[in-house]
């Protein structure tokens, strides 16, 4: 009955080697699909929030990812278990992946996110705190640790590899954020946003100095408050 029929192949995307009689090792195993969640991620904010700001930082990401297919075709070292994913190992794209995102995101909270302060607070509206984005900061960095941590405990990568990836991650999050400093200083970014094709887009900068809920928040509080003013009227 098999005779004649094409083998079946395995897509290596999400198909992660662990011992099953480890938990470390299975816990690693979830933690090489973040980069896979953060890309989904990506695309439903950008989708939903229409925000400049994510759009830029996913674009980063891409840049992040060509490098790092740059690298390994370049450097052309093997990964410890051969059997553990295609292609070369150095740099860990994982480890680049989750230290370009974790970098960029404490550089944004920390250096050009700009929320109300507590004098002009705005409705229904509490901005995060300087120590609040300290401890988002060091969440996201944690987070990026654990990735690349696991890509050593599972043998995808060696210590060298991980610790490349790591670097080159940074250097890709700091080097986007100085160039898309420079966009927005010299007043290229906002030229973008008001192109016709950004507008039909609904493109927005919004949430350089406001979180992502507070726009939709006042919407719909106004139109609660509207709907409470009928119904004292009818009463």
């Amino acid at each position: 009955m098999s005779e004649g029929l094409t083998p079946l192949a395995s897509l290596s995307l999400t198909h992660v080697h662990y011992d099953p009689t480890d938990r470390i090792s299975y816990i690693c195993a979830w933690l090489a699909l973040v980069p896979q969640g953060l890309c989904v991620m990506y695309a439903t904010l950008i989708w939903s929030t229409r925000e400049i700001e994510i759009a830029l930082l996913f674009a980063g990401q891409l840049v992040c990812e060509a490098l790092n297919f740059a690298l390994k075709r370049l450097i052309k070292e093997e990964r410890p278990r051969l059997m553990n994913g295609k292609g070369y190992g150095m740099p860990s794209s994982h480890a680049q992946f989750v230290s370009y995102f974790a970098v960029s995101m404490a550089l944004f909270l920390l250096l050009r996110h700009r929320p109300p302060s507590p004098g002009i607070r705005k409705r229904n509206h509490s901005p995060m705190t300087m120590l609040e984005r300290i401890v988002w900061s060091v969440l996201g960095l944690a987070m990026a640790a654990a990735v690349a941590s696991s890509r050593i405990y599972l043998k995808y990568h060696t210590e060298k590899q991980v610790l490349v990836g790591c670097a080159a991650g940074i250097v890709s999050a700091v080097g986007w954020f100085i160039i898309t400093t420079i966009i927005r200083q010299t007043g290229w970014l906002a030229w973008a946003i008001e192109t016709p094709v950004a507008k039909w887009l609904r493109v927005r900068d919004l949430v350089v100095e406001e979180d992502l809920c507070q726009a939709g928040w006042e919407k719909w509080d106004d139109k609660m408050m509207e709907l409470k003013a009928r119904e004292k009227k009818t009463r």
